[in-house]
């Protein structure tokens, strides 16, 4: 616990960056490796950070957990680079500082795949083998996830009554990502047994500095901060950072008043920051008051939303058609707002438009749904996919959409660009529609996915795309029931072309919540229908409506008749099961979804007028 009784009569200094101060040495690939492969250099580095001034120093573990060194082909090398990376800083420290052994977190500003059991076994396995050298103590460093740092504080405290230093990154200045205060996360840190609770990583010393000013001194804990040494810029593809050293003087002179007692520096800081924190803080006695500000609470604009009932809430209740018409290619609007406009009037509930479907671009959803929202008076449901935008422009998007008074949204992954007109165009997915959907529920309280206050209220309602063409339906009901408990309201089915699909897909979902949309595309021609069932994932033809389609052979009349009885057979079963019906048009062939939804409509009266003679 000496550690703790420093921390408890002074200032500490930490060291700054290892793996940025690495890279600018010209080192590449996984810098944790170097504990085996190199390990001169990090010690090099350890020395330099003591004799700027550091007597708190981290050792190179940061990302040497299994699930991060799995990268490199690394992972069976893990305990051996962790344990090497405590001896190497008790090497260089050779009782001049003390060794914090590092931990990083894996889940970064996105969610990765992993689920919460892999990382806590992966940080297990980390926090043994660094324990098993008796390190000063423990830091956890650059947690973007707060239910991961949590479980992580949780874990180690029991295993371990060496101090714990718990570091978070900021989503916004002053709230993690969830919308999480500072304050709130800290107090909660302490609480699960960190003894030292801090900020590090993702802004420069401004902005930490902003984020504590209303933090109060934490009860049986202290706080530290390592801020990086500014924000990053990019110079020829790789992420730089001013060099200020001096900035850094004053600075800490500033986060020593906020009550920061462990100071050092994050990515871009090098020995010279180092140096100049030093000077600032030795030797100067910690603060033991701190006045703060009471944060008025923002209160946030409920949202404006004027349809009602929402398209969840219909299907629950009553027959409700949504009917699919892709925005056009070309530039000519005339025709898909004519069918939008004949597809309002026959009495589709909404009017949706696919996002670049195919990974062909097509004109814009957001404004085709505006124009068939202002020009016609038709509901349209947006669909957002992943592919195209990265997070930025992904929430810039959906507060544009909110701005213009569209609230129904579709959240898919996207076609890959490979299948599309730009094969060689780049597919981002920055988030998974599971994320998507997470985001736009978190804006919907009126949050930003970093955290950060909207305020006002967003009231999208949000569809989850279904496949029930897979080989197995009681898995992708699975991938179902996670969306649901991402936030999503209903789901819209691809097409489904098999009449006994319907009571199976039926039984497969009926426990969950929400309603489901099911997918009916009427066929054009054989051509189509071999297309469809040979070539575009998720969707299956019996071998009996091919065998139809193909009798109708050239004659396009014929075949399109043909298509509009298939889809009304298909219509009648699934109406015996579904209230919610998901029409796609084919190929701007409106008129053909245009009979189908008069159709649904006819025999959702009849079902009523039945139902009242009863």
């Amino acid at each position: 616990m000496e550690f703790l009784k420093a921390l408890e009569n002074g200032m500490l200094v930490g060291d700054g960056a290892i793996g940025t101060y690495l890279y600018d040495k010209g080192f590449t690939g996984s810098f944790e490796a170097l504990n085996i492969e190199d390990p001169s250099a990090v010690t090099s580095v350890h020395r330099e950070y003591i004799k700027a001034g550091a007597n708190v120093i981290q050792t190179n573990t940061y990302a040497a957990n299994r699930l991060k060194l799995e990268r490199y082909g690394l992972e069976n090398e893990t305990v051996e680079i962790n344990k090497q990376g405590v001896r190497l800083a008790r090497k260089a420290a050779g009782g001049d500082a003390f060794v914090l052994a590092t931990i990083g977190g894996i889940r970064g500003v996105q969610k990765t795949d992993y689920e919460n059991d892999d990382i806590l076994s992966a940080l297990k396995e980390q926090a043994k083998a660094l324990l098993s050298e008796k390190p000063d103590g423990l830091i956890l460093e650059t947690f973007y996830n707060y239910e991961e740092v949590q479980s992580a504080v949780q874990m180690l405290r029991k295993m371990t009554d060496l101090p714990i230093v718990a570091q978070v990154s900021l989503g916004e200045v002053g709230v993690l990502h969830g919308g999480i205060s500072v304050t709130e996360a800290f107090q909660t840190l302490a609480a699960q047994g960190a003894d030292v609770v801090g900020l590090n990583c993702r802004m420069g010393p401004y902005h930490i500095l902003r984020s504590l000013e209303n933090v109060p001194l934490i009860e049986g804990a202290y706080i530290s901060a390592y801020p990086n040494a500014s924000l990053p810029d990019l110079d020829d593809g790789r992420f730089v950072y001013q060099s200020n050293p001096s900035y850094f003087y004053e600075r800490g002179q500033d986060l020593r008043s906020q009550g920061v007692r462990l100071i050092g520096g994050c990515c871009g800081t090098t020995p010279e920051h180092i140096a100049e924190l030093a000077k600032a803080v030795k030797g100067e006695k910690p603060v033991d008051t701190k006045e703060t500000v009471p944060v008025e609470k923002e209160v946030i604009q409920a949202s404006k939303r004027t349809e009602t009932p929402s398209l969840s809430e219909k299907a629950k209740n009553e027959v409700a058609i949504v009917v699919e018409l892709d925005p056009p290619k070309k530039l000519a609007t005339d025709k898909f707002l004519e069918g939008a406009k004949q597809l309002h009037d026959a009495g589709a509930d909404a009017v949706t438009m696919a996002d670049n479907s195919l990974a062909s671009p097509r004109i814009d959803n957001m404004a085709m749904g505006t124009m068939v929202k202002e020009k016609i008076g038709a509901r349209p449901l947006i669909h957002i996919a992943c592919r195209d935008r990265n997070l930025i422009g992904l929430q810039s998007h959906l507060l544009g959409m909110h701005a213009l008074g569209i609230h129904d949204l579709l959240a898919v992954t996207g076609d890959p660009t490979k299948v599309g007109d730009f094969p060689g165009a780049t597919s981002v997915y920055d988030l998974t529609s599971f994320d998507l959907i997470s985001l736009i529920k978190e804006m919907n309280e009126g949050r930003s996915f970093s955290g950060k206050s909207l305020g006002e209220k967003t009231s999208f309602s949000v569809a989850g795309a279904f496949n029930p063409n897979v080989r197995s339906l009681e898995r992708a009901v699975k991938r179902l029931e996670k969306k649901i408990e991402a936030g999503v309201d209903y789901f819209m089915s691809q097409p489904v072309y098999g009449k006994e699909q319907f009571h199976e897909i039926h039984e497969a979902t009926k426990h969950l919540p929400v309603p489901v949309y099911i997918g009916i595309m009427p066929l054009v021609s054989a051509r189509n229908a071999e297309f469809l069932h040979n070539e575009v994932p998720g969707i299956k033809l019996t071998d009996e409506i091919r065998e139809r389609m193909a009798a109708c052979g050239e004659d396009r009349a014929k075949a399109e008749k043909e298509g509009l009885d298939i889809a009304k057979e298909l219509i009648d079963e699934a109406m015996k099961y579904f209230n919610g019906i998901y029409l796609i048009t084919p190929f701007l062939r409106y008129e053909m979804t245009v009979e189908l939804t008069r159709y649904i409509k006819e025999k959702a009266s009849l079902q009523k007028e039945t139902v009242k003679s009863r």
